[in-house]
Formats: C-alpha cells, structure tokens, sequence
C-alpha cells in the first residue's frame, strides 16, 4: 500500500469515528457531514482493493454488538442484495439531507456501513 493511501485510509478512519463520536453527542449534522466526507472519498479515488478490505474490517470493529440483527440478516441474504440495501440506505440518507433531516440522514448511513460491514 503506497503512503497516499495509507494517508486516505487513517483520514477515512478518522472521520468515521468523528463522525460516531458526534453522533453519540447529539451532534447530527456535524456526523452527517463527516460521513459524507468519508463517503466522498472512498468513492472518488481509485483505492486499491485492500483498503476498501480494511475499511470494512475497522467498520465491524467499530459497529460490534453483541444483538445485531442486521447482522443476522446479512446471513441469510446474498451479497447482490446487501448491495441493493446499501444502494437504498444511501439514497433514503442522501434525500433526508436534503430535506434537512440530518438525524434521519446519519442513522441511514449508518445503516449502510453496518451492511457493509463483516
């Protein structure tokens, strides 16, 4: 893994647990904010496919619960599904945005990155 991306995956990392900690604080729109940031570059950059591994590892880490049914349902559906839901979740997050909705927003993407976790 080259230094850019080692940089781009501590920055995303970064923001993902800012983002939870402002969550956790009430915070909604500073969340959303550091989400979509995230978001905006995991999706802009050409990132090799380790790191979108790593990626998904350090969000399992971070969304582990011992009762998790989303985890329950990723069991017993198959990847182009969850791929389906992820796609929902997002545009459902996107559309609260906008509306100003940002509690909404954040809980969606939050949603999102528990599907995409392990």
């Amino acid at each position: 893994m080259l230094n850019s991306d080692k940089l781009l995956f501590k920055n995303i990392i970064k923001l993902t647990k800012s983002s939870e900690k402002k969550f956790k604080q009430g915070n909604f729109k500073g969340a959303i904010e550091d989400k979509r940031e995230a978001k905006n570059i995991l999706n802009s950059n050409q990132l090799d496919k380790n790191l979108i591994e790593k990626f998904k590892l350090e969000l399992s880490k971070l969304y582990n619960s011992k009762f998790d049914l989303i985890n329950d349902h990723k069991l017993r559906i198959d990847s182009s599904k969850v791929d389906q839901i992820v796609k929902k979740l997002e545009k459902k997050s996107d559309e609260k945005y906008k509306k100003g909705d940002f509690e909404g927003a954040v809980k969606a993407l939050r949603r999102s990155e528990k599907y995409l976790s392990y």
